[in-house]
């Protein structure tokens, strides 16, 4: 069960957040590998981006779950917006997804929490990598089986692929290089890719969420044929732990533990999965969301606003009486851009001296004073936080080298200068910061006019639109754009409801807006979908900016199919180096801890995952002895 607790750019940002929570943590060499003992072309219990995983084929469970712990319990976890789609294959394109749905499927391989990317059988129970590295085949287990009672195939696992590939904006980039996947044994599916080298995919197909066949191509109750192409609210038929009981459409969906669920005892599950009902609640504010935390309308919270960390809880007595339980967790194996995203599509972004005007305009360290307490850091690379941002030092060895092969594509300033976000800590600097910030615009062809920024040629005003669906990000957006009039550039914000946040972000219609990129340590195939130019025009893709760029792409390249570890982040250095030096994204701001809030009415394993923050409320348990204390309804 990976449910997020509190749900914000839900639909949109799912795939992108799986992908980074799945992997956790780096790997720390080389392709897709297994124990010393294995040769290449025999079976084996699991994978790793290592060289050997830290469990044997006989392990009992992970040592962060407990196997003791006790099952049954409700656990609320509260979302912002509503949702209208039940259907996981469309996710990205149309609809708001149910925020919990992906945990009704079971996949080929289970990630492992404490270890760098390696992951083991769930319904597969074993998988074998072809001796010319081209293929992977996964062989199910026979007990695998949908809710319904019937067997998973690998008719299932290839009708998911098939499916997932040609109708997901996600997958599509993801799965770029898988050209087949077929049946070759009664039990056994083959992935076949188009090149050997790609080092994570054999590992990253094992992610999949395998579908049910028969049910998506079946009939429903009134004996229409099922669409897999469209969204739909009809309850989904699921493999996994939970199924989903009950929905109230856009307000609510409540998840109930199967009593029967076929690998309840498989190694990765035991101790894991222990509450007996999920529930979602869905609210359309961010205010009122808050409200309903301290309302115990829902359990457990992300804080990601320094506000309401540093002032909205101190004073509520459920803090004071320890029934609600302010905690943070270390963030660890991860990176993370979080950025204001300019649209390249629109001409009055298409030169990046006026990006960087907007990036010299933006007061942060007022900011950080004035709104954030203190609590955060400025963002400055694409891979903040881990050892693959490239923003310290000049390029040298590997990283030159590639970058040298490059260098009529890419801007020289990768070379003489590392990547630096302007800094506002006197009256002095910020009036510097706007000097330069009007005389890059004036070489991009503006100039002041009655107080305007226009367009030398045209006689247009620069004006931008800020477009969100959280009302916290005015309080933000307001002294950016106080700033922004002094050099002339008129700004306003447009706040809209989520489902129409997610249509203007799969049509891309918009000037600015926010969103993030979470990185794992192993970077690979996503990164296509993140700036590759093969996404830029597609609908509902990650590729937000529009990036088109011939050194981006290649580089992106170099990153999915390095062969050890010291190329990979060579690779994603230069990758870094240059999507900052192009001044794509505005960068924002982020904290080395993830921030929470609970009501005290749980307990949870002695030893949390490495790599996997809280893991609540995966491997956290209802406390009803807690819960008596605490006031809770079961």
């Amino acid at each position: 069960m990976t449910a997020p607790a509190v749900i914000g750019r839900r639909s949109f940002l799912i795939g992108a957040l799986a992908v980074a929570a799945a992997r956790n943590a780096a790997a720390q060499g080389g392709a897709a590998q297994v124990s010393a003992q294995e040769a290449p072309g025999t079976w084996r219990h699991a994978l790793t981006l290592l060289g050997d995983p830290k469990y044997p084929a006989d392990f009992k469970h992970f040592d962060y779950a407990d196997p003791a712990a006790p099952k049954g319990g409700l656990v609320r976890l509260g979302a912002q917006g509503g949702f209208d789609n039940l259907n996981y294959i469309v996710n990205g394109l149309k609809g708001d997804l149910e925020g919990g749905i992906t945990q009704i499927y079971d996949s080929l391989m289970e990630d492992s929490g404490d270890e760098p990317f390696s992951s083991y059988g769930l319904i597969a129970e074993g998988v074998r990598i072809a001796e010319d590295g081209k293929s992977v085949t996964y062989r199910l287990r026979p007990e695998a089986r949908w809710h319904d009672g019937q067997p998973i195939t690998p008719d299932d696992v290839i009708w998911s692929f098939d499916t997932l590939k040609a109708n997901s904006p996600f997958y599509s980039a993801y799965y770029q290089s898988v050209s087949k996947a077929e049946k070759t044994a009664e039990r056994e599916v083959t992935f076949r890719f188009d090149e050997a080298g790609n080092r994570e995919l054999p590992q990253v197909l094992g992610q999949m969420q395998v579908l049910p066949r028969h049910w998506w191509t079946g009939k429903d109750a009134s004996g229409k044929p099922r669409d897999a192409t469209q969204t739909t609210l009809e309850l989904p038929l699921g493999s996994g732990p939970y199924k989903l009981a009950k929905i109230d459409a856009g307000r609510s969906a409540i998840y109930e533990r199967v009593a029967d669920y076929w690998a309840k005892d498989v190694a990765v599950n035991v101790g894991r999965n222990n509450f007996q009902t999920v529930r979602f609640e869905y609210f359309r504010d961010g205010s009122v969301l808050l409200e309903a935390l301290k309302g115990d309308l829902y359990d457990f919270r992300t804080e990601n606003i320094a506000r309401n960390w540093a002032t909205a809880y101190d004073d509520f007595p459920a803090v004071k009486e320890g029934r609600l339980i302010k905690e943070e967790f270390p963030g660890r194996g991860t990176g993370i851009m979080q950025a204001f995203v300019f649209n390249l599509r629109k001409d009055k972004f298409k030169d990046e001296r006026v990006r960087r005007a907007f990036n010299l305009a933006m007061n942060f360290e007022e900011m950080n004073r004035q709104l954030f307490y203190g609590l955060y850091s400025r963002i400055d690379s694409f891979f903040y936080g881990s050892e693959l941002a490239a923003s310290q030092g000049l390029p040298e060895g590997k990283e030159k080298d590639l970058l040298e092969s490059l260098k009529d594509k890419i801007p020289a300033s990768v070379f003489t200068e590392r990547y630096k976000n302007p800094v506002n800590v006197t009256p002095e600097a910020v009036r510097a910061n706007l000097r330069e910030a009007v005389k890059l615009l004036r070489e991009a062809g503006y100039e002041l006019k009655g107080g305007q920024m226009v367009n030398k040629t045209s006689g247009e005003a620069l004006t931008v639109e800020f477009l969100e669906f959280q009302n916290v990000f005015e309080r933000v957006i307001l002294p950016f754009a106080a700033q922004l009039k002094l050099i002339g550039i008129q700004s306003s914000i447009r706040v809209i409801d989520q489902a129409q946040y997610q249509n203007r972000m799969r049509g891309y219609e918009f000037d600015i807006t926010t969103s993030n990129w979470p990185e794992s340590l192993s970077p690979g195939n996503e990164q296509r979908e993140f700036w590759g130019s093969a996404a830029a025009d597609k609908p509902g893709t990650r590729n937000l900016a529009g990036i088109k760029d011939p050194a981006i792409d290649a580089l992106i390249e170099k990153v999915v199919y390095a062969t050890d570890r010291e190329s990979q982040i060579a690779a994603t250095h230069a990758l870094d180096r240059v999507l900052l030096a192009h001044n794509y994204v505005l960068p924002q701001w982020s904290s080395p801890v993830t921030r929470t809030i609970h009501w005290n009415r749980f307990s949870r394993p002695k030893v949390l995952p490495k790599y996997g923050g809280s893991g609540f409320p995966t491997i956290w348990w209802y406390d009803d002895t807690l819960a008596a204390k605490t006031g809770a309804p079961r």
